[in-house]
């Protein structure tokens, strides 16, 4: 594989792509503390603080996880709401530090409507290229189950897997969360 001159990240083996210069991903598995390291990560920087929630109640279990949340991170940050429109809400913010929780939800949202999961992508990384702001975007991996014994859920499962390495790809840290514990796998643990 090419290595990496300057601002610039190998995509592949065939053609290099610019670095987002202040773009974190967090990514884990369920309830593997990466939302909560991720906040934390954004809490050092001076705010605004700008929350993007990509999730969804569909019933109450989920409206009570969503408030949970809420009431976790307290009255500082400012919420954004974007099940679908994730890209309309970053370009939207111009000021302070970025979350994405979670690109998860994104994706799925979007698996869901039928949208084009590649235009979407594509519209994100272009996004995220142009931000003025640092950004955290939280991710969960899915690649470390079993093959899902379905069409549907096979199809989540590689594009969710596309978009975290084209992401990772981009950003300047990439840290994996286990148990609540933080593991730099690209850049210095920040």
């Amino acid at each position: 594989m090419p290595r990496s001159r300057g601002n610039l990240r190998p995509q592949s083996l065939h053609g290099w792509r610019p670095r987002v210069a202040d773009l974190t991903l967090v990514i884990g598995g369920a309830r593997s503390g990466k939302s909560r390291y991720a906040e934390g990560l954004v809490r050092r920087h001076p705010g605004p603080w700008h929350y993007i929630a990509t999730a969804q109640a569909f019933d109450t279990e989920m409206a009570d996880r969503i408030a949970q949340h809420r009431a976790d991170r307290g009255p500082d940050w400012i919420t954004h709401e974007a099940p679908l429109e994730l890209t309309d809400a970053l370009r939207g913010i111009d000021e302070g530090v970025v979350l994405v929780d979670c690109l998860t939800l994104w994706l799925s949202n979007h698996l869901l409507a039928g949208s084009d999961l590649t235009a979407e992508a594509a519209a994100l990384e272009a996004a995220l290229q142009d931000h003025p702001c640092p950004v955290t975007l939280v991710s969960n991996e899915v690649g470390w189950g079993i093959v899902p014994d379905n069409a549907l859920a096979r199809a989540f499962r590689d594009a969710q897997g596309r978009l975290n390495q084209r992401l990772a790809a981009r950003a300047r840290h990439v840290i994996t969360t286990i148990a609540g514990l933080p593991l730099g796998l690209k850049g210095d643990l920040p």
